[in-house]
């Protein structure tokens, strides 16, 4: 089950993303449920962004994430607890301690970024392959969008052979972290947000 939007404005959501965006829009119709949203991908990818962009933070000052933040965002007694780690390669073999209980997998690429693409594309599948994140909702975020170099949502689905996924409902949203285009994958504009930041202590 899947959907390519490379429409960043399109509001189309066709009856085979149910699986996905069902999950997301049913999150503020379950009240004192938390659920927690696994924000993923190489480094410089821009998810930390993404993520403060999506809860309409200032996004002027962003440095890199050596560790992990946690954001979680509160609206009628729902909680969002959104997960981004670092991507760095020394911090990705950490990524597994935090798979437990993930409801949504965000997977961010950067599109301008084509000689990492296969490097992303394995790690992606990596993941994909994770007991712990067995039929986990997928949601891939086509970044950098307001960049002329980046590739098309659907040239990074073709190229990264995402239409072989065949074991979870996933979507590819092209997207731009810096404008907030393309955020309809998932808003969170509404929610009230805390933060938390932490550093991946070696012994993990």
């Amino acid at each position: 089950m899947c959907w390519i939007n490379c429409n960043k404005s399109s509001q189309l959501f066709p009856h085979c993303l149910q699986g996905l965006l069902g999950l997301i829009r049913k999150f503020k119709n379950q009240p004192g449920k938390e659920f927690r949203i696994l924000l993923l991908g190489l480094d410089n990818a821009g998810k930390t962004t993404i993520l403060k962009n999506l809860a309409s933070e200032d996004i002027r000052h962003i440095t890199p994430t050596q560790g992990f933040n946690i954001k979680s965002v509160v609206s009628d007694d729902v909680k969002l607890n959104v997960w981004d780690i670092g991507g760095q390669r020394k911090i990705r073999p950490y990524w597994k301690n935090y798979f437990e209980n993930t409801d949504v997998l965000i997977y961010v690429i950067d599109s301008c970024d084509r000689k990492r693409f296969d490097e992303t594309g394995m790690e992606l599948f990596e993941l994909l392959d994770e007991e712990k994140l067995k039929n986990v909702p997928l949601l891939v975020y086509a970044n950098k969008q307001d960049l002329v170099t980046a590739a098309k949502a659907n040239e990074i689905a073709e190229g990264l052979h995402l239409l072989s996924i065949r074991d979870r409902s996933w979507q590819i949203q092209a997207c731009s972290a810096v404008t907030g285009e393309g955020r309809n994958g998932l808003d969170l504009e509404e929610f009230t947000t805390t933060t938390e930041e932490a550093e991946i202590a070696s012994s993990v």
